[in-house]
């Protein structure tokens, strides 16, 4: 059985924000009768919150993979670092490259993980879309997608941190 060290999932924000994901799944659809109204291709899913959650939440866990993987460097390095590579997608494929040879996705898929590589990258388009003017990016389908492989996802998670910033 291979080692799994707790860096990968700890923090109590992480189980913050897994509460969270848990019950904007579980709030009554009801409740987002808003857009109703609207045909369905341009209606964003009731559940659109879930998605743009789930982002904020994987942001802040490749964040924690960067800075465990550059802990050793001096901290004005980490730092500069960083923020010149301040976004998600620069940090998912650019930083990501500097350091591990390769990106995030094309490291997902090394290590079995090609559907939540696919999942992921369409998310992330999807979230973009939905925060540049096209709501209707994250439909009920993307929403579905994502909690039917939530569990494969925190499993990729776990799988590429410890084989990257294993102690």
């Amino acid at each position: 059985m291979p080692a799994a060290f707790m860096g990968a999932e700890g923090r109590y924000e992480d189980y913050i924000y897994l509460q969270m994901l848990q019950r904007e799944w579980e709030r009554p659809v009801a409740e987002f009768q808003t857009f109703a109204h609207f045909a369905d291709a341009e209606r964003p899913s009731a559940r659109a919150a879930l998605v743009l959650l789930f982002w904020g939440y994987f942001e802040t866990c490749i964040e924690r993979l960067h800075r465990t993987a550059m802990r050793k460097l001096p901290q004005r390095v980490l730092d500069d670092q960083l923020r010149r590579y301040s976004g998600v997608g620069s940090r998912l494929h650019d930083l990501y490259k500097i350091f591990f040879g390769t990106n995030y996705f094309d490291d997902l898929r090394g290590h079995g993980f090609a559907a939540v590589a696919d999942l992921l990258n369409d998310i992330h388009k999807r979230r973009n879309e939905f925060s540049h003017g096209k709501p209707q990016a994250i439909s009920e389908a993307a929403v579905n997608a994502l909690v039917e492989n939530l569990k494969a996802e925190h499993e990729a998670w776990i799988t590429v941190y410890n084989s990257r910033v294993g102690p």
